[in-house]
């Protein structure tokens, strides 16, 4: 129900908190542009300039992409993807910033196609931001895909960590002190970080090893 534009201004506004350039943003505004509307990519050229027209061309062109299975999507996405990254990787990056935006306004649709864009985005998107370095992007698009396809597991194991939180924190607080503290004695520059797994994470461990939350011990990390 709200106006079009603000889908491509929530992906340029994403891009801009991780400072990407104006040819990025520009990209991101125009991005749906090519498959939507009647407008051809010579005309954005002419607009816009070449660079902003090629990487709104990318995006379409990825949006494009189908799989049959999962196993064609992980072997023969990552292809395709490598193939735009070595053109230009902003094309990656704008795609993905869509793809977490969509993520983040799951609500107005159907369930089930809720859960196929959500499992779409858990076997596609998910890794490739992984692989990207975006771990930030990477645990928000687990997340809501996690909750999106199991919203009673999802409930259940982020309100038995709410409960452990306030104790566990002050134990990684501590532990990354010391841990700072003993490396700056011996002459080793460090910047120690104590951080709460996200729960697709948890849930992955609890699957893997066949236990329940109340037995899982590693869900803080220090790094």
């Amino acid at each position: 129900g709200d106006a079009y534009v603000t889908h491509p201004l929530a992906v340029a506004c994403i891009l801009s908190e991780m400072h990407m350039d104006h040819q990025s943003l520009m990209a991101a505004m125009l991005h749906d542009v090519i498959e939507d509307t009647g407008i051809t990519k010579t005309a954005i050229k002419t607009q816009f300039g070449n660079t902003v027209a090629d990487l709104v061309d990318g995006v379409s062109k990825l949006n494009k992409i189908t799989f049959s299975s999962r196993a064609e999507a992980q072997a023969e996405n990552f292809q395709k993807m490598a193939m735009a990254m070595a053109k230009d990787l902003r094309v990656i990056l704008v795609k993905i910033a869509d793809r977490l935006h969509n993520m983040r306004t799951l609500d107005s649709l159907k369930v089930e196609k809720r859960r196929r864009i959500a499992r779409q985005t858990l076997e596609i998107f998910a890794p490739i931001a992984n692989r990207l370095g975006l771990h930030t992007w990477t645990q928000e698009l687990e997340d809501l895909s996690f909750q999106n396809l199991y919203p009673k597991r999802y409930d259940t194991i982020r309100k038995e960590l709410e409960k452990r939180r306030g104790n566990h924190r002050k134990v990684v607080d501590k532990t990354r002190r010391k841990v700072a503290d003993e490396l700056g004695k011996v002459g080793i520059e460090s910047n120690v970080s104590g951080r709460e797994k996200n729960l697709y994470r948890v849930y992955r461990k609890m699957q893997s090893r066949h236990i329940p939350l109340s037995e899982l011990r590693d869900v803080f990390a220090i790094r």
